[in-house]
C-alpha cells in the first residue's frame, strides 16, 4: 500500500492543500464531492498509488484550502484545479470527479480537453435535475442562519448514534451527509458552501446538466460509478448515461450509496485500475471540441 502524503501551495494567493500517493506512472486527480474533502479518497489513494501518481486536492472553500469570499461556480473550481497542475508540473491527467467533483470533471474536460486523457463519474452531480433535499433547502434564502445549527457537534453525535442504531433502516448516505453537514462550523466554510450549493442548485433541483455536451468527448474513456443505495444523486443518473453516451463504462455497487470509496474503497481502486490498464489515454484539443459543435449546427441547419 502506498502512503498518502498530505502538502500545501500557494495558487494565485490561496493556500491550497492537496493529498498525493504514488511517485511514479500516469498522474489520476480525484475531486471530492460538496461539504467533502480529500482525505475521503486516502483509501482509494493508498491503493491507486502503488501504480500511479494520485493527487487529491482539496477544493477551494473546502477542506483545509482556502475559503476565500469568491466564485464558487464549477468554471472557477475547473480553473482552479487547472492552476493546481500546472504549478505542480501536471500538464495531462486522468480526472475522476464524485458528486460535485463530477460536474466539475466534466466542467474541467469541456474548457481543457488537451490536458483530460481520461474521465471517470463517481456518483456525479450534473447529470438530471433530481438531488437530495437536503442540498436544495441549503440553498434557500435565509440557510445561512440555519447551517450553524446542522453544523453542531450534535449533528456528529447524532450521525453516529443513528448509525449504531438503525444503520440497516438508514438510506444509505446519510450518515456521511450529516458528518458532511457537521464539517460547516466555521462561518468561511458555511459562506463557500451555501455559494457553492446555489452556483448548482435550487428548490427545484439541480440547475446545471452536462449531458448535452457528453457527446464532445465521445473518444474520452468514460467511467461511471454509482451506488445503487445513493441518496443524494439517484442511481437512475448513472444508468441514463450509460444509455445515453454507449462508449461508458458502467458499473455499479449495490451495497453502496453516495459514497462508494467510503464504503468499499478497494473494490473502487480496482475498478479504477482495471479501467486505466484497459483504456487507451485521449489525445483531445479545443480544435476537435470546434470541429464537432461545428458538425452539429450544420446538421441542425440542413435537418
Amino acid at each position: 500500500m502506498a502512503s498518502v502524503t498530505v502538502s500545501s501551495c500557494v495558487v494565485h494567493g490561496h493556500d491550497v492543500r492537496y493529498a498525493q500517493a504514488g511517485t511514479t506512472g500516469p498522474v489520476v486527480v480525484l475531486l471530492h464531492g460538496i461539504a467533502s474533502r480529500a482525505a475521503q479518497w486516502a483509501s482509494v489513494m493508498s491503493v491507486l498509488g502503488e501504480r500511479y501518481r494520485v493527487l487529491a486536492p482539496d477544493l477551494l472553500g473546502h477542506g483545509l484550502s482556502a475559503k476565500p469570499r469568491g466564485d464558487y461556480s464549477l468554471g472557477a473550481q475547473a480553473c482552479g484545479v487547472r492552476d493546481l497542475l500546472a504549478t505542480l508540473g501536471h500538464d495531462r491527467v486522468s480526472l475522476v470527479g464524485h458528486s460535485l467533483g463530477g460536474g466539475i470533471a466534466m466542467q474541467f474536460a469541456y474548457q481543457f480537453p488537451e490536458r483530460v486523457e481520461r474521465l471517470a463519474l463517481v456518483s456525479s452531480g450534473g447529470l438530471g435535475r433530481e438531488v437530495s433535499v437536503f442540498l436544495r433547502a441549503a440553498t434557500l434564502p435565509g440557510s445561512e442562519l440555519v447551517l450553524p445549527l446542522l453544523a453542531g457537534s450534535w449533528v456528529r453525535r447524532a450521525g453516529s448514534a443513528l448509525d449504531k442504531r438503525v444503520g440497516r433502516f438508514v438510506p444509505a448516505g446519510l450518515h456521511e451527509a450529516l458528518v458532511g453537514f457537521g464539517s460547516l462550523g466555521d462561518g468561511p466554510t458555511r459562506s463557500a458552501f451555501v455559494h457553492t450549493a446555489r452556483s448548482v442548485i435550487d428548490i427545484a433541483g439541480q440547475r446545471v446538466d452536462g449531458r448535452d455536451r457528453l457527446y464532445l468527448a465521445e473518444d474520452l474513456p468514460m467511467l461511471v460509478v454509482w451506488g445503487a443505495r445513493d441518496a443524494i444523486l439517484p442511481v437512475a443518473h448513472g444508468r441514463a448515461v450509460a444509455e445515453l453516451v454507449p462508449t461508458a463504462r458502467y458499473v455499479e455497487f449495490p451495497g453502496s450509496g453516495h459514497f462508494p470509496h467510503l464504503t468499499e474503497p478497494r473494490r473502487l481502486a480496482e475498478v479504477f485500475e482495471d479501467w486505466l490498464t484497459s483504456t487507451e489515454p485521449a489525445h483531445l484539443d479545443p480544435s476537435t471540441l470546434t470541429e464537432r459543435l461545428r458538425a452539429t449546427a450544420a446538421t441542425r441547419r440542413t435537418g
